[in-house]
């Protein structure tokens, strides 16, 4: 029973539209209704400025982490299972890509579960951003580096030492993400795909 509700928690929490909510309180926008549409900190950079996208970027980040400490802590305190961590933070990834607080159109996961990735193997994850800034500066593309830091991570992923649930989770992690990048992957192939224009 406390395990399901900390998979529902994390998915509660995962929802909260962080880039709706900055746009809305301080900057009287919707960011949905601009730039690709999308509640997530690239779009929110696009449309209210760097400021913003770094703040939701980071917040995004903050939920799969404080998901999945949290359950941590809880799964020691209470004797729960030890991989309801990995579950609350996989739930709290698809609470972003689509929450219930707004109209189940989110953003597209990368930086919560880059938050994820961290708190499973910290290492690895800095191999990944490492991978996302150079494919960035190479392609000026958010959406591929995104992507191709997600399959590096899906061939990272069977060389951990961490449980299957763990393994099954992250793989989970990384079809969704690049299940979430559909249209920019056609957008990329027919060269439509916006660049950045700051590196």
């Amino acid at each position: 029973m406390y395990e399901i509700l900390l998979i529902l928690l994390g998915y509660l929490y995962g929802s909260i539209p962080f880039a709706l909510v900055i746009g809305k309180v301080f900057y009287n926008t919707d960011v949905r209704e601009s730039g690709s549409g999308n509640l997530g900190g690239t779009n929110a950079g696009r449309v209210l400025g760097k400021k913003a996208g770094i703040s939701v970027i980071v917040l995004d980040a903050l939920k799969a982490v404080i998901i999945f400490y949290l359950s941590s802590y809880l799964s020691l305190k209470f004797n729960l299972n030890p991989d309801i961590k990995y579950l609350a933070g996989l739930a709290c990834i698809f609470g972003h890509c689509y929450p219930i607080f707004a109209e189940f159109r989110g953003g597209k996961a990368v930086s919560t579960s880059l938050g994820y990735f961290l708190c499973i193997e910290p290492l690895y994850a800095v191999v990944a951003i490492v991978v996302f800034l150079l494919v960035l500066k190479i392609s000026k593309y958010v959406s591929l580096s995104s992507i191709s830091t997600a399959l590096i991570v899906l061939c990272i992923t069977p060389f951990l030492a961490v449980s299957i649930t763990a393994k099954l989770c992250m793989l989970v992690a990384v079809i969704l993400l690049v299940y979430r990048h559909k249209d920019n992957i056609k957008r990329i192939k027919n060269q439509t795909e916006s660049k950045i224009q700051w590196m």
